[in-house]
């Protein structure tokens, strides 16, 4: 029996294709095993998002590389580079990392059993230059029915329900590895949840390059805010969490990565009329300028999302708004900070991150004028960060005495609605508490990012600062 170890990195997205290969090995009859040392195979499925995840995928690729040890040529651990930086380089890739055997991009996720197989019997096990299956052009989707095994805890699921993004943002190169939108139908993501509620999935996120364009691939785009006659046409997204209140159970529907340019008053109206959709809004906007909104080509405008901001407060009640900004971005002046942070003074975003402008080959950005030296992006990162920090205890300030409904992560450490897996705060609950499950819990404090919600004389299990988008 072949045993392969799967280290997977990046973002949700990655994840599920992770998941989706571990369904696949486990479908042919391969083990998948934890140690990579004991693995006949590892892969690497890699991110290539921005520099700093590029120099993690190399890291990773080059340390399973050393760690295969001294083996007999024909028994040599076999390495495979998948995901991100696969599809991105494909060209590039061989030549440069000769110690691979074998590249695969987004498209032969479903594949790699047979790409595994076939290892071993090339040239009678030898595979001195690497093999390189990546197609140019990415445009598979999953279904229902694809094989995977979820590697995220017991109680809560990703749910990808669109692959591929058609935004023409000048800093981003996603479009360029997954390719366009394309949607899956309201039918297989709902027949998805369900079996995943029965199977006792607490929290469904819901997840693509960009939700709110869910089922509107054939919509003829503009840039610049819709009207509402064209907002109807989000029309598949608002059936979706109507469908998928329906499922009998008690569960969270959260909705992931949205795009302010497609938000309408009948989603908003949809999540105020379905309880178990969470209370709780991603929704990146990356800045507040109109200058640098134009120079990013976000299809929106400052006036826009203020007036989106304020709809949706009003009517969705206790809503928390989770965003992103970009610092550093070329063109970006102080006066430009400036206006930023009085943004986020006054908007009191409940979760904020913020990211250093990554210079990306290959983006319009990248060749843009005025590009922001490191130092100057750092010094700005840390001037919003410090601003959020300040906000951020504030909030957490507010919800001292309140009772809140909360998921038991791990044993002594759950998560409110307001917080998504990985990259928001925590709750510090009672470690009897069962994991998997849901407990009202009163706020009897806060610490930085997280709240307390201990029982007299029970100490937290730990003290950890929420995970800010990086």
């Amino acid at each position: 029996m072949i045993k392969v170890s799967l280290i997977s990195l990046g973002c949700a997205k990655n994840l599920v294709d992770s998941e989706i290969m571990v369904g696949h090995l486990h479908q042919a009859g391969m083990q998948v095993v934890p140690d990579a040392a004991a693995a006949d195979v590892v892969i690497v499925n890699t991110c290539s998002f921005i520099d700093s995840s590029k120099e993690e995928s190399i890291g990773h690729i080059l340390t399973a590389h050393e760690q295969r040890g001294l083996r007999k040529r024909r028994q040599a651990q076999k390495l495979i580079v998948a995901g991100c930086m696969a599809q991105r380089f494909a060209r590039e890739l061989p030549g440069a990392l000769p110690e691979v055997d074998a590249f695969i991009g987004l498209d032969q996720i479903t594949r790699v059993a047979p790409i595994i197989e076939g290892l071993f019997l090339r040239d009678g096990g030898s595979t001195d230059v690497p093999v390189n299956f990546v197609t140019p052009r990415s445009t598979y989707v999953p279904d229902y029915d694809t094989p995977r095994f979820r590697l995220t805890p017991r109680h809560y699921a990703y749910v990808k329900i669109a692959e591929g993004c058609n935004h023409p943002c000048t800093f981003c190169i996603i479009p360029q590895i997954r390719g366009r939108h394309r949607s899956r139908t309201v039918a297989s993501v709902v027949t998805e949840a369900r079996a995943l509620v029965a199977e006792g999935v607490r929290e469904l996120n819901l997840i693509s390059q960009d939700t709110t364009f869910f089922g509107m691939d054939t919509w003829a785009e503009r840039p610049g805010p819709r009207s509402p006659a064209e907002s109807a046409r989000g029309a598949a997204l608002t059936t979706l969490l109507r469908q998928l209140q329906a499922i009998e159970g008690d569960f969270w529907i959260r909705l992931l990565y949205t795009h302010p340019a497609h938000w309408s008053d009948e989603l908003i109206r949809t999540i105020a009329e379905c309880p178990k959709v969470a209370r709780y809004v991603d929704m990146p906007l990356q800045h507040i300028s109109d200058r640098m909104l134009d120079r990013m080509q976000r299809e929106t405008n400052a006036a826009f999302i203020r007036d989106l901001i304020g709809r949706i407060r009003a009517g969705i009640p206790g809503i928390a708004l989770r965003t992103t900004f970009i610092v550093g971005f070329p063109g970006e002046t102080e006066s430009d900070v400036d206006a930023l942070c009085e943004f986020i003074r006054a908007t009191r975003f409940e979760r904020l991150g913020v990211f250093r402008y990554s210079r990306e080959e290959g983006t319009r950005a990248a060749k843009l004028p005025g590009q922001v030296p490191a130092k100057e992006k750092e010094r700005r990162w840390r001037r919003v960060m410090a601003l959020q920090k300040d906000i951020a205890a504030g909030i957490s300030r507010r919800q001292v005495g309140r009772t809140l409904r909360v998921l038991v992560e791990e044993p002594g450490v759950a998560r409110s609605e307001a917080d998504a897996p990985d990259i928001d705060g925590r709750v510090y609950v009672s470690r009897f508490l069962p994991v998997g499950e849901f407990a009202d819990v009163a706020i009897k404090g806060h610490h930085e990012y997280d709240l307390l919600a201990l029982p007299p004389g029970e100490r937290p299990v730990e003290y950890k600062v929420a995970r800010q988008a990086q």
